[in-house]
């Protein structure tokens, strides 16, 4: 999905669906990487390079 658009979760772009980085530099909607990170257990990793996930500081 573009991301000058927003997620699926959301109805309008804007400061409810913001980006969010990546320590793997991989940017994704803020839903959308929450949903990610949520599903995967007991590590979550990027759904790209397949790195351990960590919100980039």
């Amino acid at each position: 999905m573009a991301f000058d658009g927003c997620c699926p979760d959301c109805k309008l772009p804007g400061d409810d669906c913001p980006l969010i980085w990546g320590q793997c530099n991989h940017a994704f909607h803020l839903h959308c990487i929450l949903k990610w990170v949520n599903l995967q257990t007991p590590q979550a990793h990027c759904p790209m390079c397949r790195r351990e996930w960590q919100f980039k500081g």
